[in-house]
């Protein structure tokens, strides 16, 4: 599709959190009509600032919407912005579903209804319009979240993270929703494959020169091109150093000596300069969490039983009886469509709250919920890793932070403070001081950087203890031992 005027235009743009932490520096791109952007870069780096700057610099009250320290964010006159959160408000939990799209317009809209059924339709989601929505699963919520910025029909869509917690049908209706969406779409996804299929361009956030990268290309291709990059740049380094090395052994001995021999010495210094003024800074490729493991609570019986579970049908709870006994080293699967109640057996499971499942006594239990609820956003990343230990050790607890990208500066900061994705790497350096005997996963590669996810599921595997797990993401699983699968809507089918 043929790309038009410019939309969005950052100028030199710059900002920082409280004049401190600088996570754009004088960054400068455009985005014209009808394009299809992917915005990359590691956890932290600042994706989602550039979607608050946007909605800022267009005057929508959203929360978090910003203003930059420096430099200018243009919107085109009359353009319209809507943006698909990756996090549904707690806020608004507690909203029906109508009461959660009024908020998606400034006056009363009298047609709310017909459009909502319509842009429902669209995210494949058949509700009422009274529900509540803390009832919704979180596959639910990530279409909701769709479909509340779809129904503003705006020229400019914002996607943050748009397939999180969607089940495999739901990620494939979505990129071929987005491959026909006649308007602009700017994503931010962890989901490599998901994004090559409809990405035209990327812009590269790169994590230590604060500096926006942008690149013509799908997904695949631009990291390809990053990775030629830096292979050219570090190659010229090298020949670099080996030519100012090569000079200065010459310096060495020429200068010593007399006459004309002086005269070169002289010569090969100022080469040296020049050669040391056109070494490049190398772009560094996203930082990767180094390999880990997470200690097992020792255990020797069986840890976790289940004689039945509760699975949602037409919104409506019913218990069907399993039988299953997890011991150290059981990986179990639980699959199912989105609403059928995955997240709901987790959550009763890691509480002790189900009626049909039995934990033992004494079994620490490490719990990766889907939305960060399990963690307090007021305590600082120190204390929330603290929190884990019998008898905190500074040392092993920064040391334990550092491994998963949690810079010192970070762990005086709030929960709250940081980027989801790391927040999903602090939940894993928890489950490291925790040494828990059963790691329950809701959906552990939310929010991640796909660069992470090998090491983390090599580190599930060889967890010595059990595991019960949630995943949407075939290539995440197919790399964990899965010894026990639990189909809830096979079960919900036998009589």
């Amino acid at each position: 599709m043929d790309h038009g005027n410019v939309l969005v235009r950052f100028d030199n743009v710059s900002f920082s959190y409280d004049n401190d932490k600088t996570i754009l520096d004088e960054a400068s791109f455009s985005i014209r009509e009808n394009a299809k952007i992917t915005i990359m870069g590691q956890n932290g780096a600042g994706k989602s600032t550039i979607f608050k700057l946007i909605l800022g610099a267009a005057g929508i009250d959203e929360e978090g919407a910003t203003k930059p320290t420096s430099g200018r964010v243009l919107i085109s006159a009359g353009a319209s912005i809507a943006i698909g959160r990756q996090v549904m408000p707690r806020e608004l939990f507690n909203h029906t579903v109508l009461e959660y799209f009024e908020t998606a317009f400034a006056e009363k809209n009298h047609t709310i209804e017909r459009q909502i059924k319509d842009v429902l339709d669209v995210v494949q989601l058949t509700t009422t319009l009274d529900k509540k929505i803390k009832d919704f699963s979180g596959g639910q919520l990530a279409r909701l979240l769709l479909a509340h910025a779809l129904i503003q029909e705006p020229d400019i869509l914002l996607l943050d993270e748009p397939t999180n917690n969607l089940d495999t049908a739901g990620i494939d209706h979505l990129t071929g929703f987005l491959m026909m969406y006649e308007k602009t779409v700017v994503v931010i996804s962890h989901d490599a494959a998901f994004l090559n299929c409809f990405t035209e361009g990327v812009l590269n956030l790169d994590f230590l020169t604060k500096k926006v990268e942008q690149y013509v290309g799908n997904y695949f291709d631009v990291v390809e091109q990053i990775g030629a990059q830096i292979e050219r740049e570090e190659k010229k380094n090298a020949q670099l150093r080996k030519n100012i090395q090569d000079r200065k052994d010459k310096v060495n001995f020429f200068s010593h000596k007399g006459g004309k021999m002086r005269k070169l010495a002289s010569k090969l210094r100022e080469e040296v300069e020049e050669d040391e003024e056109s070494m490049v800074d190398v772009k560094k490729d996203d930082k990767t969490i180094r390999t880990f493991s997470i200690p097992a609570q020792p255990w020797s019986d069986a840890m976790v039983t289940l004689t039945s579970v509760g699975v949602i049908q037409n919104h409506e709870r019913k218990s069907k009886k399993v039988d299953i006994k997890l011991w150290r080293r059981n990986r179990l699967q639980i699959v199912g469509p989105n609403g059928i109640g995955k997240s709901t057996l987790l959550r009763e499971l890691a509480s002790g709250e189900s009626e049909g499942a039995r934990l033992s006594p004494e079994l620490r239990v490490g719990y990766y919920q889907q939305d960060f609820s399990g963690l307090d956003f007021d305590k600082t990343v120190y204390d929330a890793l603290a929190e884990m230990m019998d008898y905190p050790n500074l040392k092993d607890i920064y040391a334990t932070g550092a491994h998963f990208l949690l810079t010192s500066d970070l762990m005086k900061s709030k929960v709250g403070f940081l980027s989801e994705g790391q927040k999903g790497l602090l939940c894993y350096a928890r489950f490291v001081l925790q040494k828990p005997g059963l790691l329950i996963l809701d959906e552990p590669t939310n929010h991640i950087n796909f660069r992470h996810l090998p090491i983390i599921a090599q580190a599930i595997d060889a967890f010595e203890g059990a595991v019960i797990l949630v995943s949407h993401m075939p290539e995440f699983v197919e790399q964990i031992n899965i010894t026990d699968h639990l189909d809830l809507g096979t079960i919900l089918r036998k009589k």
